[in-house]
């Protein structure tokens, strides 16, 4: 509930629409319940045709009744109790606690008769008002007052229907404000979030979350601001008029309000965990179909497309069993509590006609009818409570709606309320451009706790220089140079960046001075020259072809590409070779002038040829950058001054090229594997 209440919040900036769009409602309840008073006109209009009288005839029967049976038999018993009360004081034989007892019983007689009185003569006063506007306004032929009777109803019915309008668009628009900010929320707290939140859940969480979720909470709020709000008026708009009409009959038809209450909240409550299990299972089917769209290439080559479909198959089962339970306890809801009200309605009726038949004034002791009900009002008693019903009907789903909001909203703020590990401090000071030296000082670190990745690193890089990193698969190359932007936060131990450790600095100052080009090389389904500006939005056409010519990426773009730099190059730059992605990807790294550059396998893509004109542009552009290199290529090794042998974690050895053949066994069985590939 707490959660579901942190999203209506987000309407709040709506207030006057949501409050135009209740005055809106309030409106239409109104009309709503207006709209069945017409039933007792109508009624009357067909019971008093076979007397030949019409509803000018009517009206004055009826005040010559009110006047004869409710005021006169009143006026007569306030003088029979004032001759009584002067009998009382005439008397000599009582005493005075006994005079003063019977004074007070013909007193709280001579008030409730005084009481009815009063109400006789409002009931009077209404007729009268009542018969000026019949004088005035009403035919006196009975089809013809019928007709505008209908005329009325259905004048009341267009103008109720643009009032709903109204109130229907005006929270639609209030909610859909409050997800759009709700979505950009979101997203802007997620996208800060750290590097292993997406390798953790995966995106497929998250893109449900942003998508199903999100539209599952939005008909939650619309139903909180929309039925929430409508129906119950509707409801209490008919209620109060049949309480006006009689009061003890339209409460015995709310007695079993309590019981629909009751069974509303058991059903809430499982249909909660139903919807949270529902979106569960919908965030599964999202994880498959993106396991199965991204690797096309391996579900085809292995010709597992079979297996795909039973694992899809399975899931959306999974899913259709979720959501059909969701759907039964939504469709059970509303024949249960339409059978509860229609029990309570049929029961009032049966008390009605037992009145109007019977003329009681009292049943077991209690007043029901003073004076006796017609036949005509029983009826429209009945119209406006059966009115009544189909708003309670219609909220029956509303609790189960809102149950699955709620739902939702707990899975949407659980991901909103994470901390990012990495903050970005923007008070701290920022960084410098980096023009001294790179440390890591007994830097540790583990992706999961008791599994250690990384132990006692110690490495002091020179300003300037090119070191590159060696070792076998899962040494710990990437995972180190991954803790430098700050994807991660070692466990233990420090990196300093000019004396400076990188956790006291403006994170954004930090990450502005480095680049990277990793080993996915992932590019924007956009142009070329955006995929290479977007380190640098407001470059220039000049700095970004300076880029890509120093990136060996111009002659392609320009000869090879269709458009050259206005080139589309597709979803994850699917509409180009490995090799141009490399180089683009170089392009826009080279482009964010870097002082420290990380280059991933930067050149496994490319063709010999290709790779010796990018070291030779790497060593024309290093000037006064340092830049680390992963690398399992000796080409590439090449232009590093420096190499590091990371083995299990841990620093093996560094040196020079010939230095690590002379000293470490670990380099040499590496120089060893590479020979014997390149012989092979």
């Amino acid at each position: 509930m707490k959660n579901f209440i942190r999203a209506l919040r987000f309407a709040w900036p709506y207030r006057v629409r949501l409050g135009i769009s209740f005055v809106c409602a309030l409106l239409a309840a109104a009309l709503w319940s207006l709209n069945f008073t017409a039933i007792y006109p109508i009624l009357k209009i067909f019971g008093t045709g076979q007397n030949g009288q019409n509803l000018q005839s009517w009206a004055d029967n009826a005040i010559d009744k009110c006047q004869k049976e409710q005021i006169d038999p009143a006026k007569k018993k306030i003088d029979d109790l004032h001759s009584e009360l002067e009998q009382l004081k005439l008397k000599k034989d009582l005493t005075d606690h006994v005079r003063a007892r019977n004074e007070r019983q013909i007193n709280a007689r001579m008030r409730a008769v005084e009481a009815e009185l009063t109400s006789a003569r409002d009931d009077l006063y209404r007729l009268q008002v009542a018969k000026r506007f019949i004088d005035n306004y009403c035919p006196t032929d009975r089809f013809d007052t019928l007709l505008a009777v209908l005329i009325i109803v259905v004048v009341g019915v267009a103008i109720r229907g643009f009032f709903e309008f109204w109130q229907e668009s005006l929270v639609g628009a209030a909610v859909n404000e409050a997800l759009f900010t709700l979505r950009n929320r979101f997203f802007c707290r997620t996208v800060h979030l750290d590097v292993n939140n997406f390798g953790e859940n995966g995106t497929h969480d998250l893109m449900s979350r942003f998508t199903l979720d999100i539209d599952t909470l939005g008909g939650g709020m619309k139903t909180i601001f929309g039925k929430v709000v409508a129906e119950p008026l509707k409801a209490i708009a008919c209620i109060s008029v049949a309480a006006w009409i009689n009061w003890q009959l339209t409460l015995a038809c709310l007695v079993l309000v309590p019981f629909a209450l009751l069974v509303l909240t058991r059903f809430g409550r499982v249909m909660k965990r139903a919807t949270r299990h529902m979106l569960e299972g919908m965030s599964e089917i999202y994880k498959i179909l993106q396991e199965v769209f991204h690797g096309i290439r391996i579900v085809k080559a292995f010709a597992r497309e079979p297996r795909e479909r039973r694992r899809f198959h399975k899931a959306t089962r999974d899913a259709y069993d979720r959501a059909m339970w969701v759907v039964t306890l939504d469709a059970m809801t509303s024949p249960i509590i339409e059978v509860m009200t229609i029990i309570a309605v049929a029961v009032v009726f049966v008390i009605g006609a037992y009145i109007v038949l019977q003329q009681p004034t009292h049943i077991l002791g209690i007043p029901v009818a003073d004076p006796a009900l017609e036949s005509e009002t029983l009826l429209q008693l009945y119209a406006l409570l059966i009115a009544a019903a189909d708003p309670v009907r219609r909220l029956s789903n509303v609790y189960t709606r809102i149950q699955s909001g709620m739902a939702a909203a707990d899975r949407i703020f659980t991901y909103m309320d994470k901390e990012p590990r990495i903050r970005s401090n923007t008070d701290a000071p920022v960084l410098d451009r980096h023009h001294t030296d790179i440390e890591f000082r007994n830097v540790c670190f583990s992706y999961v706790p008791g599994q250690v990745l990384l132990e006692g690193i110690d490495l002091h890089i020179k300003h300037g220089e090119i070191v590159a990193f060696v070792g076998k698969n899962g040494c710990g190359k990437t995972t180190l140079l991954n803790l430098l932007p700050r994807f991660y936060d070692p466990d233990h131990g420090a990196i300093l960046i000019d004396g400076i450790d990188i956790r006291g600095v403006n994170l954004r100052s930090l990450r502005k001075q480095i680049a990277i080009v990793t080993q996915d090389m992932f590019l924007f389904d956009d142009t070329v020259f955006n995929n290479i500006a977007y380190a640098h939005p407001s470059a220039t056409k000049e700095e970004v072809e300076a880029a890509a010519r120093m990136a060996q990426a111009h002659d392609f773009i320009v000869n090879d590409l269709e458009g050259g730099y206005d080139y589309m190059v597709g979803v994850d730059g699917k509409r180009l070779s490995g090799g141009q992605k490399q180089r683009i990807c170089l392009a826009r790294a080279l482009l964010a002038d870097p002082t420290i550059l990380i280059l991933d396998e930067f050149t496994n893509q490319n063709d010999p040829e290709a790779e010796i004109f990018l070291h030779r542009a790497i060593h024309e552009w290093r000037g006064g950058r340092t830049i680390f290199l992963i690398t399992h290529r000796l080409h590439t090794l090449e232009i590093a001054d420096r190499i590091v042998v990371l083995d299990e974690g841990r620093v093996a050895a560094t040196g020079t090229h010939r230095e690590l053949m002379q000293t470490c066994p670990i380099y040499q069985r590496l120089h060893e594997v590479q020979q014997q590939r390149l012989v092979a």
